[in-house]
């Protein structure tokens, strides 16, 4: 890919409040400040040339091994030869939580420091350091300054510890002997005042502490059965993509990372879709982290009364709106991949299947923990009220289709998700201020039009949109949402025909095709992971388990080293699309669970009903 690092070679480093991706050959190419959405003061992964980059590397050696430390978002790399060892920590450090935090008790709080610390376990060694920054989206150089402290101060704010006095330049070569170490710390946030820099910093406390702090959450969970290590593991990674200040999911910490090499599918996911609501909330109750899950449930509950006729389908990570889509025309893009986009028109679109998303988040939450005040409850009234007046209107769908509105059966789907949740979840509480029978006779009526209009008997298959024979792996969720049963014909019917028109490579499943779907974005597209691990779910509750099984070894085979998935996969295991993608890493808990139990309906939700 024209001299780039493979997407899923990267390494993803999280503090909760911003990320790094550092790529296989030590070197950090992306990372926003102050927060995830912020600009970008290293974006090689972008533009190789005028990107940006942390380089850090031993003189005569090479990678011999790369790896997270056990249940952590902390990476190990091993470099070798000239007859020198040095293993490299790379880490965005957390510690305890701040006083008043919104997601506060998690363990989990960012310092504001990206910290790179080297040891030489065989020497002697070089270590070498190279900052080189490009503030606000690669628009200029970085300007440094050396602080009376020590330290380089940048123009924009950041200060960089650890580089020797008599650099004026963020530059050092640091000859080790064995046993010693080196840390450069680059502190984004202003974690250290002035007069406190110190040659590097207390860099080994501070990996100690980042170390505990990511295994004391990530123990919480007793999780032990399929899949057990990706499944811890993707919960770390969502953990790591939930921002601290508000408990927002980001879909992903990446912008423009394409769905194709070259293609213009390339669009920046750093901002909260509700559409991965419900399995956030049943993943992190069913793991232990009932705490996130509160957390993230209030974020979504503020979407919903903003006394408007729709909920935005996206929301900033601070729940405020997002900004409009501009592209960065100086940035080369991921392989040559333009555009490179900032924003996201999406937030303007209307989708349907959000009001199911959430209403289902909700429903598990309460069904678990009863926790739903007077107020929260207001709200999701308020929500199915929308889904009443407007699930008869075409809409932008899932896939957000930049064309003309249609009758997606999936959005279908998720209003009748909505309308059978809310009358659960109004009994459940013994809400007494709502339509209860009118709210019946609604999901009653959708399922009719579902059944009619969605499912075509010719095919025997249920279909993108209404008329249309095409099929859609979307619908692998019909089952999984209690709809139809697993092993109903209709059901069984509708997986043959996505196997056969958008599986590929044996585990792989897209989501679509692009042709006839006509989505408006042009070009080609990888198969779809979340697709791809649902159909494990969908084959697993339709008693097809040695397959489903199967599928899913084959699919987190093509994760090591790292565990990381990204949003597609292309039929080589390439990966494609923004990363690490969280809806990917969501899918995959279900996928595991579902394979544990084993059962005729969805293992989440069946937890979640049985409140235990």
């Amino acid at each position: 890919m024209s001299g780039c690092p493979p997407i899923g070679s990267y390494a993803f480093l999280s503090d909760c409040h911003t990320a790094a991706l550092v790529g296989p050959g030590g070197a950090v190419e992306w990372m926003c400040v102050p927060r995830f959405d912020g600009p970008s003061v290293f974006a090689r992964l972008l533009d190789r040339r005028r990107g940006g980059a942390w380089e850090l590397d031993v003189a005569g050696a090479a990678v011999t091994e790369r790896r997270y430390l056990d249940e952590t978002l902390v990476l190990r790399t091993r470099w070798e030869g000239g007859g020198a060892v040095v293993v490299v920590h790379d880490l965005l450090a957390t510690a305890r939580p701040r006083a008043g935090g919104r997601v506060s008790g998690s363990g989990l709080a960012p310092v504001g420091l990206l910290v790179r610390r080297a040891t030489c376990e065989r020497g002697p060694a070089v270590v070498r350091s190279r900052v080189l920054a490009r503030p606000g989206y690669a628009t200029r150089d970085a300007c440094w300054t050396r602080r009376e402290d020590g330290a380089l101060v940048e123009e924009s704010g950041m200060v960089l510890l650890g580089t020797p006095d008599e650099e004026t330049e963020p530059e050092s070569t640091v000859r080790l002997r064995e046993g010693e170490s080196v840390a450069f710390l680059l502190d984004y946030a202003g974690a250290v005042p002035l007069g406190r820099a110190g040659p590097g910093g207390d860099a080994g406390a501070l990996l100690e502490e980042t170390v505990r702090a990511w295994r004391s959450w990530s123990g919480r969970s007793a999780y032990e059965g399929v899949g057990a290590r990706q499944v811890r593991h993707s919960a770390i990674v969502l953990r790591g993509l939930l921002f601290d200040e508000s408990g927002g999911l980001l879909a992903a910490p990446t912008t423009s990372l394409p769905e194709w090499p070259g293609g213009p599918r390339n669009w920046d996911y750093r901002y909260v879709w509700h559409r991965d609501a419900a399995l956030m909330v049943l993943a992190l109750l069913r793991l232990g982290h009932r705490e996130e899950a509160g957390g993230y449930l209030r974020f979504l509950l503020a979407q919903c009364g903003h006394g408007t006729g729709r909920v935005p389908p996206v929301a900033g990570i601070d729940g405020g709106d997002v900004p409009p889509e501009t592209t960065l025309d100086h940035l080369e893009g991921y392989a040559g991949s333009r555009p490179v986009r900032i924003g996201n028109d999406a937030a303007g679109q209307h989708q349907l299947d959000g009001y199911g998303h959430i209403m289902d988040a909700a429903l598990a939450y309460q069904e678990v923990t009863g926790e739903l005040t007077g107020d929260e409850l207001a709200r999701l009234w308020h929500l199915v009220r929308l889904a009443c007046e407007r699930w008869r209107e075409p809409d932008a769908g899932l896939w957000e289709v930049r064309g003309e509105p249609r009758h997606w059966t999936y959005s279908k789907l998720y209003a009748w998700v909505c309308l059978d949740r809310a009358v659960r979840l109004a009994t459940l509480t013994g809400a007494r201020d709502v339509p209860l029978e009118r709210w019946r006779a609604e999901r009653e009526t959708i399922r009719a039009d579902l059944l009619a209009r969605g499912y075509d008997a010719g095919l025997g298959a249920f279909t993108q949109s209404y008329g249309s024979p095409d099929a859609d792996a979307s619908l692998l969720r019909l089952p999984l949402v209690g709809f139809l049963d697993g092993r109903d014909p209709r059901v069984l019917g509708t997986l043959d025909h996505v196997q056969s028109r958008l599986g590929e490579g044996g585990a792989l499943v897209h989501r679509y095709d692009p042709e006839p779907t006509g989505d408006g974005a042009g070009g080609p597209e990888g198969a779809f992971l979340l697709c791809s691990f649902e159909m494990v779910s969908a084959l697993t509750l339709a008693g097809r388990t040695a397959e489903a099984r199967d599928r899913f070894e084959t699919l987190c085979e093509r994760t090591e080293p790292l565990g990381l998935f990204a949003e597609e996969m292309a039929a080589d295991g390439s990966m494609l699309g923004n990363y690490p993608q969280a809806f990917t890493h969501l899918a995959l808990i279900e996928a595991a669970l579902n394979l544990e139990e084993s059962g005729t309906a969805d293992a989440l939700h069946g937890w979640a009903e049985r409140g235990t």
